[in-house]
């Protein structure tokens, strides 16, 4: 099968755009971390400076190990939080971007399905056991890729899964922690 012209164009427009949209999507993901990074440093600052005028108005140990334990509950509130939004993220533009290469491999397999087709068709008689043999390693290799991209997306869902309830775990054994008075 020859590529006209015409079609070299639209491919190569075509891969130009996919990698323009990635482009902005890894940008966009770039600009969400600065904005949760920056968030978390003047949301620190300002706890930085809230405890110290705290701490310099303690009057006595008894006081001083009061606050300390008050502080361990939001601290680690804002851990899981910002933990939760870097994964939220991470997800979101690793999920773009595994979106566009499915879509691409979907493509490149779709053209190869015709290139192998219109050879068959102008393949040389007595070729037909070659023919039949070559479809069905492609079938098994196609099947092969779909088997693996499922088990990929289960891992991941089972990831995800994970990740969730170990916040959440974290977050209520810092809830129940014994507070010290």
């Amino acid at each position: 099968m020859t590529l006209t012209p015409e079609q070299v164009i639209a491919a190569n427009k075509a891969n130009l755009e996919t990698l323009v949209g990635l482009t902005s999507k890894a940008f966009s993901g770039l600009e969400q971390l600065i904005e949760l990074n920056l968030a978390a440093a003047k949301s620190t600052l300002a706890d930085s400076q809230q405890q110290a005028h705290s701490a310099l108005s303690v009057k006595d140990a008894q006081e001083l190990l009061a606050l300390q334990a008050s502080l361990f509950q939001p601290l680690a509130e804002k851990a899981v939080s910002y933990n939760r939004h870097l994964y939220e993220i991470a997800t979101g533009t690793g999920a773009h971007f595994t979106s566009a290469v499915e879509e691409k491999m979907a493509d490149a397999q779709k053209t190869f399905a015709t290139m192998i087709d219109t050879a068959t068709k102008n393949a040389p008689a007595g070729s037909e056991a070659a023919v039949a043999a070559f479809k069905t390693a492609v079938s098994a290799g196609n099947n092969a890729l779909e088997s693996v991209q499922k088990a990929v997306k289960q891992a991941s869902d089972v990831a995800e899964t994970s990740y969730k309830n170990m916040a959440s775990t974290a977050l209520n054994a810092g809830k129940s922690t014994p507070k010290k008075r």
